[in-house]
């Protein structure tokens, strides 16, 4: 038969057993918590300038430089290139014999090669047209005819320059817009501006073609003075400028 000390010590063995099976479950509780969510890192990215437009190049996005502009003594052209294929310019005069035969891509390449180009394609442009012109030393864009301000002004307030048949010839001829400007293109020889102005070849005498044909002050004039010269000529002296060897005069 169980005495007292066995009861007893079956209690305390059965204790044991049901606070080792609390244990053991407070553990499984313990296991089966979720795990807290994992912590992210924010990404850094490298200092990049912000780009409202991506994918674009911004300088394409900027509105171009106008090729014609004001200034406030009529309209001007930057570039003779730009303007050349432009709306604004007028088509040769085929009509015209003299324009039509300057209007050749020929005669044009030809004076590439003994002026600049700029100055080269406002001659051009001047010769296959019969009333458009482009001042080849401000490059104010007009028509022969047109009365135009005076360049130099101090107000809006300006005054018209002055109708004289010289200026009236001058523009016809080499498209000089005004006297400033044909003193500006003959600053090389300066004692030729009276004699040459408003003058063709068979109105000048010999000392104001040696004048023309000698070497000048040696300032330069983006071929200004050789425009000069070559427009005294109804051929504009090609012949004799592309084939020195000729024996032409000019």
């Amino acid at each position: 038969m169980p005495g007292p000390c066995n009861l007893k010590k079956k209690k305390k063995q059965q204790a044991k057993r049901d606070k080792k099976s609390l244990l053991q479950r407070t553990d499984d509780f313990k296991e089966e918590e979720p795990s807290p969510p994992p912590v992210y890192e924010p990404v850094t990215e490298p200092d990049v300038p912000y780009d409202p437009c991506p994918g674009y190049d911004q300088d394409e996005l900027l509105p171009a430089t106008p090729n014609i502009y004001d200034p406030g003594t009529g309209p001007r052209i930057r570039s003779a290139r730009e303007f050349l294929s432009s709306y604004f310019a007028q088509p040769p005069s085929l009509n015209d014999p003299l324009c039509a035969e300057f209007a050749h891509d020929e005669i044009l390449q030809m004076l590439c090669t003994v002026l600049p180009e700029e100055t080269a394609i406002i001659l051009w442009y001047n010769k296959s047209r019969a009333k458009g012109r482009v001042c080849p030393s401000c490059r104010r864009l007009y028509n022969l005819g047109d009365v135009l301000p005076d360049l130099i002004q101090d107000s809006p307030k300006y005054a018209l320059e002055p109708r004289s048949s010289f200026l009236a010839r001058e523009q016809f001829i080499s498209g000089l817009c005004s006297p400033l400007c044909f003193v500006m293109a003959s600053f090389n020889h300066p004692g030729a501006i009276k004699a040459t102005w408003g003058r063709v070849a068979e109105e000048m005498d010999d000392v104001t073609w040696d004048l023309l044909n000698g070497p000048g002050v040696g300032i330069g004039d983006e071929g200004l003075g050789l425009l000069l010269k070559m427009t005294r000529l109804d051929d504009l002296g090609l012949a004799q400028l592309c084939l020195p060897d000729a024996d032409i005069g000019i």
